[in-house]
């Protein structure tokens, strides 16, 4: 008996074009997930990256009212002693006004954002500098560095060009100053300095009239999981001070939120896709149970149960599971792997940050297995529910 019904069996599932574009259908809709998740959480995760690396550091603190008051470097010599802390900087920001004269043709940008920084801590604490594609970071306070963006609206700034840079001091007074253009740096995203350009923090503070004061202290570390603590830590130190101290999470979380919807949305629209890969395979389990019900009178004929009929159809629910969550499974990974080397972006955007999320992968190789396990059910239990002399009546 289990040798006839074992051949009956595999007369079941001889269908192998069908069974492929079972499997089809579900290796697209993984794949269509895992592109989803590298481009999308891949561009969140690269902006994170930035604003950590260009602007906040892993922890920033500010003061709850006006300016940090206090010594910046005595607050950043304080925040290296601090265990897991790397470096800390002190920013000041601003916004000016920038003309530049060149070639007898005058040109000229309003409500240029300006960032005071301090050239020796800000290399530790900051990747900023990595950005200079031409020249040299901040060094001296008569030196400027210009985001590519800024320096193509002022008709194509070069190293070595003079620019007068007029900002309001807390006075409202206007203050002017001449800097020498000591590079350029270019770093594609609003996170960068593309859009900005960088001075001497002292030279800042004179020309704001706010000598000693500091906009934001950004703190690296060594391990960002440690970042919490180390927050803690320090309002810890300094119960009378108005200091606001935010890891990257909190300091940026305008910025993200919207970021986060986002991705929440594009994900549904990924797993309504796996869904339409279910309703695939009960469209072509349905049409291989029409295609069989010879073979299957014949298994009934020669004393199949019900029960034998709905095993072979849920098992090869679960070959199409398999192959396809397998198969899907590695060409999603190959695609992270290519744009993880090729740290891909889309029209010079900035570069994706692709990790591998292990848990994610695997869930969604169980959630593919699932769904077509579950898809195979309803054809499944047609299949038991044919009669074996109407079945090869209607063969």
């Amino acid at each position: 008996m289990g040798y006839r019904t074992g051949l009956a069996g595999r007369m079941l599932l001889n269908k192998r074009g069908s069974l492929a574009a079972a499997v089809l259908a579900v290796m697209v809709g993984i794949l269509v997930l895992h592109v989803n998740f590298v481009i999308f959480q891949g561009l969140f995760d690269a902006i994170v990256r930035d604003l950590t690396d260009y602007e906040f550091g892993d922890i920033s603190i500010t003061d709850e009212n006006d300016y940090i008051e206090r010594s910046d470097s005595a607050l950043a010599a304080w925040l290296e002693r601090v265990p897991h802390v790397e470096a800390a900087a002190p920013r000041l920001s601003g916004s000016a006004e920038i003309n530049l004269t060149k070639n007898g043709q005058r040109f000229e940008e309003s409500r240029v954002p300006i960032v005071g920084v301090d050239p020796v801590r800000d290399v530790r604490a900051s990747t900023i500098h990595l950005t200079v594609d031409e020249g040299q970071y901040v060094f001296s306070r008569n030196s400027m560095v210009v985001g590519g963006a800024v320096a193509r609206d002022l008709g194509g700034v070069q190293v070595g060009d003079s620019v007068k840079v007029r900002v309001v001091d807390r006075w409202g007074q206007d203050q002017e100053r001449r800097f020498i253009v000591s590079g350029l740096a270019r770093a594609p995203g609003e996170q960068g300095f593309d859009y900005r350009v960088a001075v001497h923090i002292e030279s800042l503070r004179d020309m704001m009239g706010r000598p000693g004061a500091t906009g934001s202290m950004m703190v690296k570390l060594s391990d960002p999981g440690m970042a919490a603590e180390v927050r803690d830590h320090f309002l810890a130190a300094f119960p009378n001070d108005d200091f606001e101290a935010q890891t990257i999470e909190e300091a940026a979380e305008q910025q993200l939120a919207g970021f986060r919807s986002g991705i929440a949305m594009i994900n549904m629209i990924g797993y309504f896709g796996m869904m339409s890969s279910a309703f695939a395979i009960v469209t072509i389990q349905t049409m291989l149970v029409n295609g069989k019900t010879r073979e299957i009178g014949i298994m009934r004929a020669i004393g199949a149960r019900r029960r034998d009929v709905l095993v072979i159809f849920i098992i090869q629910g679960m070959i199409i599971g398999a192959a396809g969550a397998g198969a899907g499974t590695a060409a999603g990974l190959g695609y992270t792997v290519y744009a993880k080397e090729t740290k891909m972006s889309f029209a010079g955007s900035i570069p994706l940050e692709v990790s591998y999320d292990w848990a994610k992968i695997g869930q969604t190789a169980l959630a593919a297995f699932a769904l077509a396990v579950a898809a195979s059910l309803y054809p499944s239990y047609k299949a038991t529910r044919l009669l074996p002399v109407e079945a090869m009546r209607n063969a």
